[in-house]
């Protein structure tokens, strides 16, 4: 035997032994192929972080005494599912020559296997020689092609020691946090488990206040003020803008809450001249929107489906490793490399074949084109989803409408941007400033592949705004007050709440902070959102109305009891911050470590002189699902240990 490719999932091993010498035999967690090489693979994780109490017996009950549990020598085990495959492995690779990772092209993709390399112990030499392969698409001329170009194993060193640094840290902070809060939370008679972690509790904070904001809005009045000037048999409207004279009036958005003032305002231009004093009329163009990352793909999938970030990975995931149509589904690029542009025409060819819906949209289809989606500075280890050039004709329900999602947005590469009419009119009346403006579709170029008739602004923008040159004068024949309510902000839903994960920036002051964040594209990845909002809402944080997502009682009780570094997404923000630096060796191991250690030792000490918070008290405790067996264990236990203690953190 000379080669053995350990490959992240089964699919994917498969996927690769496709394509290497036949004939082939299959053998329990293993296939080895015409040439002596052997493709094996992990089951997702087969190792986790070890319990507490694995360090140490006395951590099995949790006592606020034993915190912060900071393990000096970390430990990984086999998960139970999993012995059987490992055992597999470490057979294997004692036997190989040489061993070629190929895990999925992320970075917990490329721990996940070098963990299964280090836990092997295979040679030094061996180790060093490893090869990587990273494929993002499971059908054969793909996989042949990564054959191809793979590199050493040892460039994708700094990417697994941040992966290592991001997995360590989120056990140290949310297991001692988690256990800290849930025993104050003991204390104050809540008997659930209140789970904290670096990533998911911001996003909690994020509901909260949320909820804050809309239980505690009161409506206030606004106004605005509309001239009506006479042009021929049409009305141009056009609003006032309201000068700084005027901001002792208005709110922090500009709006006017004064309607005296306003009243004074349509008196004052009654029966004005209202002359030209800025004539615009532009046509502008807008490009096709870039093909799906995953973040983005489960907003717009929540928003048409209703479907959960959970069953838009799944679904994904079916499509990827089953029917093998579309391309690594947990990407967060939204580009594509130059190379791909070749491939177009066979996409296409099997968009066509696998949804008869989008047959029009690829007939109409320039393959010639080439959007801004096309940009090797801007694909690293993944590239954007995409379908593959393999069809097929037995997708069904939630699979037909993620491939069509995922197949229209590709094909919309293909097509002309979108054409646009603008126009603005700025008039001066009795010395103050109106504005009309307005907007309309004149070509829809990408933009007929939606589905549905575009929202115009205008059905003919020359009847709202006409071309008038500058130094016209007209008359303002009244003025027209709109009286307006403030509306309190909408409650989260599945899509908007993704929305703020991807974009978090906007929920931070720092300035250094926003572009962090921006670079990072927000809080957790792309393969943890979706788990992490359902760890939320299993742990009883979150909860459903609808489609409104609202904190529980509980969740609001956790967030208020934490110190504000814990609740908002700063603290995230220079973990990602410093964990980038990391894998581009800038920065390393030790200290963040080190400097993590510290910061929750003090969060521990501090919560060891407190008393239980106020909102922590009297909390409704979650309701359980009795379990089928061993039902007697359900009584009182002198264990402090919640049912259900977390095991990983995010």
């Amino acid at each position: 035997m000379s080669c053995l490719y350990i490959a992240e999932k089964p699919s994917l091993g498969r996927a690769i032994a496709a394509v290497l010498p036949r004939p082939h035999k299959n053998n329990t967690g293993y296939i080895e192929v015409g040439n002596g090489d052997i493709v094996t693979w992990c089951i997702g994780h087969l190792l986790e972080q070890v319990e507490p109490d694995a360090y140490d017996a006395r951590y099995k009950k949790w006592h606020l005494e034993d915190l912060p549990i900071v393990p000096q020598q970390w430990q990984l085990i086999p998960r139970k599912a999993a012995k059987q495959q490992l055992t597999v492995i470490k057979k294997l690779a004692k036997m190989a020559t040489s061993v070629v990772h190929a895990g999925d092209p992320d970075r917990e993709g490329q721990l996940l296997v070098d963990e299964v390399i280090d836990y092997v112990k295979i040679s030094k030499t061996k180790k060093a020689a490893a090869q990587r392969l990273l494929i993002s698409d499971l059908n054969p001329a793909a996989v042949k092609k990564a054959l191809a170009t793979m590199r050493s194993n040892r460039d994708f060193i700094p990417l697994s020691v941040s992966a290592l640094a991001r997995s360590r840290a989120d056990w140290l902070y949310g297991m001692n946090m988690t256990r800290a809060y849930t025993l104050l939370g003991q204390k104050g008679g809540y008997r659930g488990v209140l789970s904290v972690g670096r990533v998911q509790t911001p996003i909690l904070g994020l509901v909260v206040r949320r909820d804050d904001e809309i239980a505690n809005f009161v409506a206030k009045p606004f106004y605005e003020v509309l001239a009506l000037i006479s042009y021929g048999k049409q009305t141009i409207f056009a609003k006032w803008q309201p000068s700084k004279a005027c901001e002792p009036h208005q709110d922090s958005e500009g709006r006017v809450l004064n309607r005296k003032l306003c009243e004074n305002v349509v008196e004052r231009i009654k029966g004005q001249p209202a002359e030209v004093t800025q004539s615009e009329r532009k046509q502008t163009k807008q490009a096709p929107p870039l093909p799906y990352s995953l973040s983005a793909l489960q907003i717009d999938a929540a928003k048409r489906f209703g479907m959960s970030a959970t069953d838009v990975l799944s679904t994904c995931q079916s499509l990827y490793e089953k029917h093998k149509v579309i391309t690594y589904p947990r990407s967060d690029s939204r580009h594509l490399p130059l190379d791909h542009f070749k491939q177009a025409n066979d996409v296409c060819r099997a968009i066509a074949s696998t949804d008869n819906q989008l047959a029009t949209a690829v007939d109409n289809a320039n393959t010639a084109l080439k959007s801004k989606a096309w940009n090797d500075k801007k694909v690293d280890a993944h590239h954007a989803i995409i379908p593959t050039p393999k069809s097929s004709s037995v997708l069904t329900g939630y699979e037909a409408k993620i491939y069509q999602l995922i197949a229209r947005q590709y094909l919309m590469q293909f097509y002309p941007a979108a054409e646009y009419a603008d126009a603005k009119l700025v008039f001066t009346i009795a010395n103050g400033l109106f504005i009309a403006k307005g907007r309309q579709l004149m070509s829809p170029g990408w933009r007929a592949l939606l589905g549905r008739d575009d929202k115009k602004e205008d059905s003919d923008l020359a009847d709202k705004v006409p071309p008038l040159d500058k130094g016209t004068v007209l008359v303002c024949r009244d003025g027209e007050i709109k009286d307006k309510m403030t509306e309190p902000p909408k409650a989260f839903t599945e899509a908007t709440l993704l929305q703020a994960m991807t974009g978090i920036a906007r929920f931070v002051s720092d300035a250094s902070l926003k572009k962090i964040l921006r670079d990072t594209d927000g809080l957790g990845t792309e393969a943890t959102r979706a788990g992490i909002l359902e760890m939320l809402f299993k742990r009883q944080l979150l909860q459903r109305q609808g489609k409104a997502i609202h904190a529980s009682e509980a969740g609001k009780g956790l967030i208020y009891a934490l110190p504000d570094s814990a609740t908002y997404p700063d603290m995230t923000a220079h973990w990602e911050h410093q964990l980038h630096d990391m894998a581009d060796k800038k920065c390393a191991y030790q200290p963040f470590m080190t400097a993590l250690e510290q910061q929750v030792t003090a969060l521990m000490e501090q919560v060891k002189v407190s008393e239980v918070p106020l909102s922590l008290r009297s909390l409704t405790s979650p309701e359980f699902k009795p379990r089928a067996k061993k039902r007697s264990y359900a009584k009182k236990s002198t264990s402090t240990k919640p049912k259900a203690a977390p095991k990983r953190k995010s």
